[in-house]
């Protein structure tokens, strides 16, 4: 028989004893000694009731497509030939030094020059509209190689890698390698051609370097929580109820460490903790819907009308109010996984021996000690919070899709 929603939460991970490589990560492992922290339940005693919850939210992280779709110079930034020079560069030093990858730091990646801006950028990224799209960055001038280096330190000054998946990515590869995407309680879907409905990743951000476009589709879709948000206030504010009440389980299909639930108990809304709290969003449909093999067996309750009908009505809303995009080859897309949801169109690649859509992608953690939100999990102020971390697997990042 399920569990009754008001049962005991399980032991939070930070009540359970830490394993010694939690708390002093081996750098013969973890190259810049920070491992990450991954997938946790929230702090059951720090999520709010709905009644506490804003009628309306203001401010620059509320915006509409309007805004936007016609003013492209509001969120594109192109690259300008000396800050491409300070990339190329200092990305040829890196090279030269021999540092792996998962070693790369602001410290050993200095750009004196683009570092004010990025700084504004990781506010704006953080604290306002949530997303900036790069353009002219010369991948096929540098090859994957160095593109992968200046893109991971350009990536340095907004926030710390976390890995991606059990496999220890942090630089991740979003491209079809040909598996089934209806087996989705084994399947990632950024390893197919589907379509991927609106969601946030388990990072404060994600970072997207396109590498090669698609034949037709695989474009993408941006969304603010903040303009949904209230949008159902008025128009379904039962919704917005059901999406403040931590009845909701997330999958985390098979990548956990030893001793954890393959699932998550959690809200999609939340509040921050503290005074003046924002509302923060974590939501992915493929992971809620994917736990028929527990819900079928009685392990957790199945989605009830009112789940089912909040992930419909959450879905077509963000639809209907979204930003439409196409990324280019040399652009790059960063969002964050706090206050927007982004989407992907589904997609069909060119025949061979045209390359296939490949976008290199990051997810970058931003703790509370440097400006990140204060959120209601215990791991929120480590540098690498949240990600995906299995055991002691090493972080890697390869130069392309494995």
């Amino acid at each position: 028989m399920a569990p009754a929603l008001t049962s005991a939460a399980p032991t939070p991970a930070h009540k359970l004893q830490p394993t010694p490589s939690t708390n002093t990560p081996s750098k013969a492992i973890f190259p810049d000694g920070i491992k990450t922290s991954g997938q946790h339940p929230p702090l059951y005693d720090l999520l709010r009731p709905y009644s506490d919850y804003p009628g309306q939210i203001t401010g620059p992280t509320v915006w509409k497509r309007e805004d936007y779709i016609n003013n492209p110079e509001r969120w594109t930034h192109v690259f300008s030939d000396e800050e491409l020079a300070e990339l190329s560069e200092t990305a040829d030093k890196f090279l030269k030094a021999g540092t792996p990858l998962t070693g790369i730091s602001k410290d050993n990646f200095p750009l004196p020059i683009l570092a004010p801006f990025l700084e504004s950028v990781r506010n704006e990224v953080l604290n306002g509209k949530g997303f900036i799209l790069f353009k002219g960055f010369p991948v096929e001038k540098w090859g994957n190689h160095k593109s992968a280096v200046a893109y991971m330190g350009l990536g340095t000054y907004l926030g710390y890698f976390v890995s991606q998946n059990g496999r220890g990515h942090v630089l991740g590869h979003v491209k079809d390698l040909g598996e089934d995407p209806t087996q989705i309680d084994k399947v990632r879907i950024y390893r197919t051609n589907a379509r991927q409905f609106f969601h946030a990743d388990d990072s404060d951000i994600v970072g997207l370097l396109c590498i090669a476009r698609a034949l037709k589709g695989g474009e993408s879709d941006l969304v603010s929580v903040h303009n949904v948000f209230n949008v159902l206030q008025k128009e379904r504010p039962d919704v917005v109820k059901t999406l403040t009440e931590p009845i909701w389980y997330f999958d985390r299909k098979g990548e956990t460490s030893e001793g954890e639930e393959e699932f998550i108990r959690t809200s999609v809304f939340y509040l921050e903790k503290g005074e003046n709290p924002r509302v923060y969003s974590k939501w992915d449909p493929y992971y809620v819907r994917s736990l028929t093999r527990f819900s079928d067996k009685g392990i957790i309750p199945p989605l009830s009308e009112a789940q089912q009908e909040a992930a419909k009505v959450l879905e077509a809303t963000c639809l209907r109010l979204a930003l439409h995009m196409i990324l280019e080859v040399g652009d790059i897309q960063f969002v964050t996984n706090t206050h927007v949801l982004h989407a992907r169109t589904e997609y069909t690649d060119h025949a061979p021996p045209t390359p296939r859509r490949h976008l290199m992608r990051l997810w970058l953690a931003t703790p509370e000690s440097e400006g990140g939100w204060k959120l209601p999990f215990h791991d929120s102020g480590e540098k690498k919070r949240g990600g995906i971390q299995v055991n002691d697997t090493r972080p890697v990042a390869p130069l392309d899709a494995e």
